[in-house]
């Protein structure tokens, strides 16, 4: 997978990510709050492709499962109103090189996003977390847009909550389907779950402090490359 993709996944079983729920999905076509914009390009069976030429049965490379089938997919119509949205429905840029994406990659407000970071490690004794695209707001250059027009989007969905690659490397979390009471009940308890309110605040701001401790000495090393 490493020479196909060009970057790696976890093969261990995954630990359970001890952080706060933002709330559960309700079906309704309208207020999906998770899923890709067409044309984003994810790691599958194919090879790197855009996520609405993807079809039920394709397979999608997750991060802790390797390769797992689609067994459904929604899409629906974002930002109805641009460019008259409410700022908070905003989306949320990601500029090149920020989660790892080779794109720019613009989400929802609450598409969960997985990062990595010694902070995560010792709030949560795991190095990797998920917040959502908004929390993030401020961190390597990701910021709000105003929308200009409405845009497709598509949800993926597995058999259970999956995190997948798009873009080169950003990990975009695909929460299990819980559109009905019994697909509720039958998805037990959740591998991944998404840090909200000043739990995600506190960890945004610790993982920008690496940040700024990191880029003197990546600026050094990357002197002394040059040499």
């Amino acid at each position: 997978m490493e020479i196909m993709f060009g970057m790696g996944f976890k093969a261990t079983q995954p630990n359970r990510r001890t952080v706060e729920m933002t709330g559960a999905y309700d079906g309704g076509m309208a207020t999906l709050s998770h899923g890709l914009m067409a044309g984003t390009r994810v790691a599958s069976n194919l090879g790197w492709r855009a996520i609405d030429a993807l079809a039920v049965g394709d397979k999608v490379l997750t991060f802790d499962h390797g390769m797992q089938v689609i067994t459904e997919i929604r899409r629906a119509h974002v930002w109805l109103d641009a460019p008259e949205t409410v700022e908070v429905m905003w989306p949320v840029v990601i500029p090149v090189g920020a989660l790892g994406n080779r794109e720019e990659l613009v989400l929802l407000p609450d598409q969960g996003v997985m990062v990595e970071s010694d902070a995560a490690q010792d709030m949560h004794g795991d190095p990797f977390a998920i917040l959502t695209a908004n929390s993030l707001v401020g961190l390597r250059g990701i910021r709000r847009r105003q929308p200009m027009q409405r845009v497709e989007l598509i949800a993926v969905y597995f058999a259970h909550d999956e995190v997948i690659y798009a873009e080169g490397g950003a990990l975009i979390h695909c929460p299990a389907d819980m559109s009905t009471l019994d697909k509720f009940l039958e998805a037990g308890a959740q591998t991944y779950q998404v840090l909200s309110g000043e739990v995600a605040e506190e960890l945004a701001d610790m993982i920008y402090l690496e940040d700024e401790i990191m880029m003197p000495q990546e600026h050094a090393q990357a002197q002394y490359a040059a040499m």
